[in-house]
């Protein structure tokens, strides 16, 4: 499976960079996920603007990255822009469990405003 990551210091992001997420590729994926969740990182956005289909597969992944960074920070899903990737989401109403963004401005910025959330919950007890 080929795919991207561009880490920054507050988030890192994932982008397949195959048509299909689908069995022969859904393996490889979450096995980057839990890579990256063990590397530590915090705050994850997977972008999909690459992505023209997604089967159960695919989506199980996706899934498996959203129970990882429940504990860790955020998990981000953007570039659901094909036709089939949306019609999935809204079939299967990942969208009720998933954080999905249209834009990567978007994403980023929902990171920033999760991190400082999360900040601001944790500064009282640290005294």
């Amino acid at each position: 499976m080929k795919f991207s990551i561009d880490k920054q210091e507050r988030y890192s992001v994932i982008k397949p960079e195959e048509d299909n997420l689908n069995s022969a590729v859904a393996p490889q994926l979450k096995s980057e996920f839990v890579i990256l969740a063990n590397e530590g990182i915090t705050n994850l956005i997977l972008d999909l603007s690459g992505v023209k289909y997604v089967d159960s597969s695919g989506l199980s992944a996706i899934l498996t990255a959203r129970r990882l960074w429940s504990n860790l920070g955020t998990f981000v899903v953007t570039g659901v822009e094909q036709p089939a990737v949306k019609r999935l989401v809204e079939i299967s109403k990942v969208d009720t469990v998933l954080t999905i963004l249209p834009t990567m401005s978007e994403a980023v910025d929902f990171i920033f405003m999760e991190e400082l959330q999360r900040d601001m919950q944790a500064e009282p007890g640290d005294e």
